[in-house]
C-alpha cells in the first residue's frame, strides 16, 4: 500500500504571534504509511506571518495578493491540497486555539473508513475560556446546521478539520467571509459521512479574531440561505479510499 499523503493547511491573516508554534506542534511521523505536509493559506497579511512559517517549517506557503476573507482562504487551501496531491487535507487554525497535536485524532475515523469528513468538536471535548456570547452564538448557529441537515451536529464553527480527497474535490464555500456553516452543509447534502472528534480548546492569547458580530450575521445567514436554496448533486464517494492498515493488517486504531 502506498503512502497517505496528509496536507496541513492553515489559513492566517496577521498570524505572526502565533503560527509558528502551531506549525511546529503539528505531529510529522505518527504513522509508517503516513506522509505530512504542511501548506499556509497567506491571505493578505501585512506582518511577518509567511516569515515565520517558513522559519517555523512549513512546506509550502501560498500568497493570496489581498486579504480576501477567511472562507475565501479556506476555498484556496482545498484547491492547494488537492493541487499538491494530497490524499486527505486537514485544515487548522493558525492562531493556536486548536490543538495541533491532536491531528492524528481528527484523521483516525478517515483512516478507519468512518467518515469522509471530521470535525474537531470543542464542546464534546474541553473548552478554555470562551466568552459567553461567543459560547451561546456557536450553540445557536449550530443548532441552526443541525435542524437544516436533520442531524444532530454538536460543534459547527470548528476551525479544525480533516477532508478526504473526494471531500476537497467537490466541496463548495460559496462566499468569503467564512466557511463553516455553508461547507459542511454542502458536504453533508452531497452525501459525504460528517463525524466529530473531541479536542481540546483554549481561547487565543495573542492577535485578534476576524469574527464581528454583525458581519457575521449579514453575511453568514444569507449564505446558508443560499447554500440550501439551491441544488446539489449527491456524489458517488469511495468508503474505502483512504482505510489505512496497520502491520497486522487490522484497521487504524
Amino acid at each position: 500500500m502506498n503512502k497517505q499523503k496528509v496536507v496541513v493547511f492553515l489559513p492566517a491573516y496577521n498570524e505572526e504571534k502565533a503560527i509558528g508554534e502551531v506549525i511546529k506542534k503539528i505531529p510529522r511521523r505518527f504513522h509508517p504509511m503516513v506522509e505530512v505536509r504542511v501548506l499556509v493559506i497567506d491571505d493578505g497579511s501585512t506582518d511577518q506571518t509567511v516569515a515565520v512559517a517558513k522559519a517555523a517549517g512549513a512546506d509550502y506557503i501560498y500568497q493570496m495578493e489581498k486579504n480576501q476573507g477567511l472562507g475565501a482562504a479556506v476555498r484556496q487551501g482545498l484547491r492547494e491540497c488537492v493541487r499538491l496531491g494530497a490524499d486527505i487535507g486537514v485544515m487548522i487554525d493558525a492562531d493556536n486555539e486548536y490543538p495541533a497535536e491532536q491531528i492524528p485524532d481528527l484523521l483516525v475515523p478517515i483512516f478507519r473508513g468512518e467518515a469522509d469528513y471530521t470535525m474537531g468538536s470543542r464542546f464534546l471535548g474541553t473548552i478554555d475560556g470562551m466568552k459567553l456570547h461567543r459560547r451561546l452564538g456557536n450553540y445557536c448557529f449550530t443548532l441552526l446546521q443541525s435542524l437544516l441537515l436533520r442531524k444532530w451536529i454538536y460543534d459547527g464553527q470548528s476551525g479544525m478539520r480533516a477532508f478526504s480527497r473526494q471531500a476537497m474535490e467537490n466541496a463548495e464555500i460559496i462566499h468569503d467571509y467564512n466557511y463553516a456553516q455553508v461547507l459542511t452543509l454542502n458536504l453533508v447534502r452531497k452525501g459525504f459521512r460528517v463525524k466529530e472528534v473531541p479536542i481540546r480548546y483554549k481561547v487565543r492569547t495573542t492577535g485578534e479574531s476576524f469574527i464581528k458580530f454583525k458581519a457575521y450575521m449579514t453575511s453568514v445567514l444569507p449564505a446558508i440561505w443560499k447554500e440550501m436554496k439551491r441544488p446539489v448533486p449527491k456524489v458517488e464517494i469511495d468508503y474505502h479510499a483512504h482505510v489505512l492498515m496497520d502491520e497486522n493488517n487490522q484497521k487504524c486504531s
